[in-house]
């Protein structure tokens, strides 16, 4: 059953990531669109292993105020220093999010959109070529219980695998695209208040293959986050999927760096 929260208590003390009488730092996982928890069920134990406690909080996509507010919000029940990541749409919530929390010591992000104060997915993105997923995007009008409308955006069943998941196997794709989660059509355009990577250590994971991000953007946002750190590697978009040990070595990295 795919979880939605995991909360793990660190186990061995072994000395991985720990520098000497310092405390190793709460990892807090950020998915993104068209995913859960569970898209870092390959990523957790492996922290687990190296005596992180880590935390894969819900995000529930439905644009930058309400799902920063949130993170923010369960950011601030945690003692102690904090690791946090994103991938995707999860780098402008923890970008945003993190704002003003000295606790946060270090930011990772992980083939992320890493837009400027001011800025939106729509605005930066609009800067590079065009990624193939954005031709297989499928718009589903919602209504709210309050009555207040929108429009929900998926990714077309039959397109997801070769536009956001190619290093997978089909197979694989296929749950994934019969169990994505959508994303409200106006995170989009969403333009954040806050930019905490131009106060934090940054670390960027781009993905060579990526088709939903163009890796160009991903560069451009590493260097202009002046990132401490710049991993590339051969992937797709769901490099926390199909290449999680990578992407746990750049946030142990992280975390080694923060203590």
């Amino acid at each position: 059953m795919l979880s939605a929260l995991t909360v793990v208590l660190a186990h061995a003390a072994d000395d991985l990531g720990r520098a000497p009488g310092g405390q190793k730092p709460t990892v807090v996982l950020v998915h993104g669109a068209f995913a859960d928890g569970s898209s870092w069920n390959a990523v957790v134990p492996r922290l687990q292993r190296d005596g992180y406690q880590v935390i894969a909080p819900p995000n529930t996509l439905r644009g930058i105020p309400q799902d920063s507010a949130y993170l923010n919000s369960l950011l601030k029940t945690i003692k102690g220093p904090i690791v946090l990541v994103g991938h995707s749409y999860g780098g402008e919530v923890i970008s945003q999010a993190a704002a003003g929390l000295d606790n946060v010591k270090a930011l990772v992000y992980v083939n992320a959109i890493m837009p400027d104060k001011g800025e939106s997915f729509a605005s930066l993105s609009g800067k590079f070529p065009a990624a193939p997923i954005t031709k297989a995007f499928r718009q589903v009008p919602f209504r709210n219980g309050d009555g207040t409308t929108g429009t929900d955006v998926y990714i077309q069943a039959a397109k997801l695998h070769a536009t956001f998941a190619q290093d997978l196997p089909q197979q694989q794709a296929s749950v994934m695209a019969s169990t994505q989660r959508p994303i409200a059509q106006s995170a989009f355009t969403d333009k954040l208040t806050a930019a905490a990577w131009r106060d934090k250590p940054v670390y960027v994971l781009v993905g060579r293959q990526d088709r939903a991000i163009d890796p160009s953007l991903e560069r451009y946002e590493a260097k202009r986050a002046h990132a401490r750190k710049t991993v590339e590697i051969n992937s797709s978009h769901v490099s926390l999927v199909s290449r999680p040990q990578a992407v746990t070595d750049l946030i142990v990295s992280a975390a080694r760096d923060s203590q």
